[in-house]
């Protein structure tokens, strides 16, 4: 009589192939997960974060929770918000802008100088003498390969030497003389206590949407982010791209810059000083990678109205200063990009 037994693989032997391939779909199944929710924390993290804040801050301070706190964040993070638009464009690229700041002063300057001459000028003049600093490092940059840090510094310094020069060694505030440009920084539509620079933040978001989205210009700025030289191999025009991108940021950051001389009825000449890091951590808080290529303008959005709430809630504690903003900033973003290199990771982004 045979004793009948049942086999079981010794070890270190294979497993059954139909197992294996169990496996390997399992295996395949959780890194698609880790993507997926690495994709959502990626583009939407700020957003959640921002939901938080806001519930917290509403327990937890009275005041906050008021629709005059809610408007004057929404007022004073405009712009900002202007100037991250044009940001997240050169971000996403690749690039980096560093004049902001100085073309925010610039602009309020130049707009309040010229407005004497009535509101159209007052808006014309910044925005030409800003979209042509934009306009010449985006050819510098592209022209010639130097790294947009170093251009970009340099117009920075140059662009505050050229407010300097205006404003006589910063010695001279020009008023805003014209009433009508006045009112377009400090009124509004339909009764919200929404001034005009707020609406005007949102078309600028919804046209940059439409531009990254739904054009060929957006596919192109992803293209040149995610690798330039694949991009030039296809076909993308990267130089004119580059030039577009930068020109934008001036641009924004004048129009900014006027739109907050308008608000304040004068081109006060010590602002925009570190400005231009408040709009990198805006733009990269809001989930556009600094390596470029990953990015969208609703992250943005949600980015600045984050460091608003921010500002707004270590306002409402009353006793902490404006340094302790920049310390609970500057440690936010550091936090921000060690989560997003993680993601990154998850994503499969080297």
């Amino acid at each position: 009589m045979t004793e009948s037994s049942t086999s079981t693989p010794a070890a270190g032997t294979a497993r059954p192939p139909a197992a294996a391939r169990l496996d390997a779909a399992a295996e395949r199944q959780r890194g698609v997960l880790r993507e997926r929710v690495g994709r959502l924390l990626q583009q939407h993290g700020a957003l959640m974060v921002l939901a938080v804040l806001v519930v917290f801050g509403s327990v937890a301070f009275e005041s906050f929770a008021t629709a005059d706190n809610a408007i004057s964040v929404i007022v004073s993070s405009s712009f900002l918000a202007i100037i991250a638009i044009g940001m997240t464009f050169v971000i996403i690229s690749g690039g980096i802008d560093l004049s902001v700041g100085s073309l925010f002063v610039l602009g309020g300057v130049l707009a309040a100088y010229a407005s004497q001459a009535g509101t159209l000028t007052a808006l014309a003049l910044p925005l030409a003498v800003c979209g042509l600093f934009g306009l010449v490092q985006g050819v510098i940059i592209a022209r010639t390969g130097m790294a947009p840090f170093i251009v970009t510094l340099a117009g920075m310094l140059g662009a505050r030497g050229l407010m300097l020069a205006v404003s006589h060694e910063g010695a001279t505030t020009y008023l805003v003389e014209d009433r009508a440009f006045a009112a377009l920084g400090q009124t509004g539509p339909f009764g919200t206590g929404l001034t005009w620079p707020v609406y005007i933040t949102v078309a600028l978001a919804l046209l940059g949407m439409l531009l990254l989205q739904r054009t060929g210009f957006g596919q192109n700025v992803y293209a040149i982010g995610g690798n330039e030289d694949a991009a030039r191999l296809m076909g993308v025009p990267v130089a004119r791209t580059k030039i577009l991108v930068y020109t934008m940021s001036g641009l924004l950051a004048g129009l900014a810059g006027a739109l907050n001389a308008a608000r304040l009825s004068s081109g006060v000449t010590i602002l925009g000083v570190g400005l231009e890091l408040d709009v990198i951590a805006a733009v990269v808080i809001g989930g556009t990678l600094l390596t470029g290529g990953v990015g969208g303008i609703t992250g943005t959005m949600a980015g600045v109205l984050l460091m608003g709430v921010i500002q707004s809630l270590i306002n409402q504690v009353g006793s902490l200063t404006s340094a302790v903003q920049q310390v609970v900033s500057g440690a936010f973003l550091a936090l921000v990009v060690i989560a997003q290199r993680l993601l990154s990771r998850a994503q499969g982004i080297t």
